[in-house]
């Protein structure tokens, strides 16, 4: 019986696929593209990896929303040979799609009237204000896996956000833009460029490649670390701006207590940032829009207000404070330095450095890697972190206040910071600090409970047009708490500026706490 109903099964598909049209939507060279053949192999998978399989024999990837095709949907395919046209139709179970060939990428799409005869244009019409939104989610071709931290940008400008930890990402595009390309990249994959009237208006998932580095391209060599930091200090004139430019930044901090988000603020930034030169003048910053979202069961029990993450951002750009072990004076005796690998950084090769603290030191120092370009010595990329054999030494800086009867105990402080190139200088582009703690109050043998609070800041826009520094009146102090910081409540809050999507953990805990949301705007 089993066997009567397999075979059934397999009637009743091979039935449809003879249904399936054989000239439908695309005409000319993209009409003969998909009338190519191709073969497949009897398989059950999902949509995504099917689809990944014709990409990988014809070499052509595909773009559509993922509210249009369920990519983990399972489907069961027989051998064959098909079309192209006729294999997507076979694996999305759709034969009413849409499909357009664009460069070496084939748009997927709702089907269009049955009156339209020529090929529709894929651009959204404009709205009202002129602009459009690009998102959706940046995952690994190979494991489907989500893109943390992935950089998104359109080429030619200074525009660009990055991926949560979900690898949703969501951009805010002028009108003019929407001829232009859009690039996606992240460390150690292979860059992709998709035209921008291709994504614009839906949630599309775009993958990336891992990038094998050519065995030519990696010479097996004695580097030395100490004489890499030496060059990229001295390349800094070159390489970094010599002049103020303004930064439009997105930033976001928040507070984790027991393992439940209780605080999040959120805020659009113009930093006013000067030349990287010796001595340089101190940044300033200005508040565009904010806001607060805190649990009101939780409010008034967050027992802790770290030091501000707006300073340390600013603190972060390694470049213009040098940290203890860039620094080629005696300070850097305190460190160990090695290097032995190539990384990828938007197809760009750099060193790999990787440094700790000496044994003999017994400070709360760093320890992590830095990214330095093979080719004209800049400072691409650094991870490091507080020394965790030391880093209750590291309390009182990492603290700002605290309740008498409680002791908070730093458990990992961690740093990213990475840094992109615009019009051949390279500006500060991501800053992320994640500090976790225990907190135990005091004359209680139990009770312990976990704290996480966590910064970011990313560049979503660099202008150097007419850059002067703000007036005292509109600076916004950097060294105070910033959850702390007065404002008032605006319904459009966002508008059209570009912001790093919340990830899903922390959307959910903003929709189940009972929340208070404020904002303020220029």
């Amino acid at each position: 019986m089993k066997l009567m109903i397999q075979i059934f099964r397999l009637l009743c598909l091979c039935f449809w696929i003879l249904l399936l049209p054989t000239g439908l939507l695309c005409a000319g060279e993209g009409d003969d593209v998909l009338a190519r053949m191709i073969h497949l192999s009897k398989e059950k998978n999902t949509v995504y990896r099917l689809l990944d399989k014709v990409s990988e024999q014809t070499g052509f990837l595909f773009i559509y929303d993922s509210k249009l095709i369920d990519n983990e949907k399972t489907v069961r395919i027989p051998k064959g040979d098909y079309t192209i046209r006729q294999a997507i139709y076979l694996i999305t179970r759709n034969k009413e799609l849409s499909l357009r060939v664009i460069g070496d990428h084939i748009l997927i799409s709702g089907p269009q009237p049955a009156r339209q005869t020529a090929i529709p244009e894929t651009i959204p019409p404009k709205e009202a204000d002129n602009h459009f939104i690009v998102k959706g989610i940046l995952q690994d071709q190979q494991t489907n896996e989500p893109i943390e931290a992935g950089t998104i940008g359109v080429l030619a400008t200074s525009i660009g956000s990055i991926t949560n930890a979900n690898g949703e990402f969501r951009l805010t595009l002028p009108d003019s833009l929407r001829r232009s390309t859009l690039y996606f990249s992240h460390l150690g994959y292979e860059p992709r460029k998709i035209e921008t009237s291709l994504l614009a208006g839906q949630h599309t998932v775009i993958t990336l490649d891992a990038k094998i580095i050519p065995i030519q391209e990696v010479v097996v060599r004695i580097v030395n670390p100490l004489r890499l930091l030496r060059d990229m200090k001295e390349n800094i004139r070159k390489n970094y701006p010599q002049s103020p430019a303004y930064l439009t930044t997105f930033y976001r901090e928040g507070i984790e207590r027991k393992n439940k988000f209780v605080g999040l603020t959120e805020a659009v930034f113009k930093i006013y940032k000067s030349a990287y030169k010796p001595n340089p003048a101190p940044d300033q910053v200005k508040l565009l829009k904010m806001r607060r979202i805190i649990s009101q069961q939780e409010k008034d029990t967050i027992i802790a207000r770290m030091k501000s993450g707006i300073n340390a951002s600013l603190s972060l750009d390694l470049i213009k404070e040098l940290p203890d072990f860039l620094l080629t004076d005696e300070k850097i005796e305190s460190y160990m330095y090695a290097s032995s690998d190539i990384a990828v950084i938007d197809d760009r090769l750099a060193h790999v450095i990787y440094f700790e603290q000496k044994g003999n030191i017994n400070s709360a120092l760093y320890r992590g890697e830095l990214y330095i370009d093979t080719e004209n010595n800049t400072l691409l990329r650094a991870h490091f972190e507080i020394n965790p054999k030391y880093i209750k030494q590291a309390t009182e800086m990492l603290v700002e206040k605290k309740s008498r009867n409680l002791k908070i105990t730093p458990q990992k402080v961690i740093y990213t910071v990475t840094y992109k190139p615009y019009n051949g200088q390279y500006y500060i582009n991501h800053v992320r600090g994640d500090l976790f703690f225990r907190i135990k109050k005091r004359k209680q043998l139990f009770g312990t409970f976990p704290l996480h609070t966590w910064f970011e800041m990313v560049t979503c826009k660099i202008d150097t047009n007419r850059v002067s520094r703000f007036a005292r009146s509109e600076a916004l102090p950097t060294r105070t708490i910033f959850a702390e910081t007065r404002f008032t409540y605006d319904e459009k809050f966002w508008g059209n500026f570009n912001m790093i999507p919340p990830e899903e953990k922390l959307n959910d805990a903003i929709g189940k706490i009972s929340s208070k949301i404020e904002e303020t705007e220029e």
